[in-house]
């Protein structure tokens, strides 16, 4: 395998993928390279990609206003990004913003959609990783809000 194909292999993407399943979405999929503090892509704007963070990390941000943002979350190498999107094409919620040098593979929908009917086990395979992913997320979310919950309750709305 090439190294495209080992860190897909070793993202959540690649967990249940064969050598060949790996080759054949390798091929399907754009790298890129972000600059520290670039932009993925930036809340609002539609992108129907999915991405795979392959070295280095980012940042989920929110605009607050102005050109302030809060810090939601970091995402680091093997993780997916852009999940929702991917799946349903409406312009993403957050941005993703890079803490330093880090490399990207994106994988379009039109390109995915490309392989559905000579690879049904393939789409199938990256549809589940995208649930487990997406999963997470949600997992993580409700954990942080009953630690907020339990925290603001028991200070009695003090804080």
């Amino acid at each position: 395998m090439n190294d495209k194909a080992n860190l897909i292999a070793s993202s959540s993407l690649g967990a249940e993928l064969s050598d060949g399943d790996i080759e054949l979405l390798g091929s399907l999929m754009e790298e890129r390279l972000l600059a520290d503090d670039e932009f993925l892509f930036e809340d609002g704007m539609t992108d129907s990609s999915l991405h795979v963070i392959l070295t280095g990390k980012v940042e989920v941000v929110k605009r607050t206003g102005d050109d302030n943002f809060a810090s939601l979350a970091v995402l680091r190498e093997g993780e997916l990004a852009g999940e929702l999107s991917f799946i349903d094409g409406t312009p993403h919620t957050v941005g993703l913003r890079a803490l330093s040098e880090t490399r990207v593979l994106s994988l379009s929908r039109e390109a995915f959609e490309g392989i559905i009917d000579s690879n049904p086990q393939l789409v199938y395979k990256v549809m589940r990783a995208v649930a487990r992913s997406a999963h997470r997320i949600v997992h993580r979310m409700n954990t942080e809000f009953v630690e907020l919950s339990n925290y603001i309750f028991k200070q009695h709305g003090r804080y």
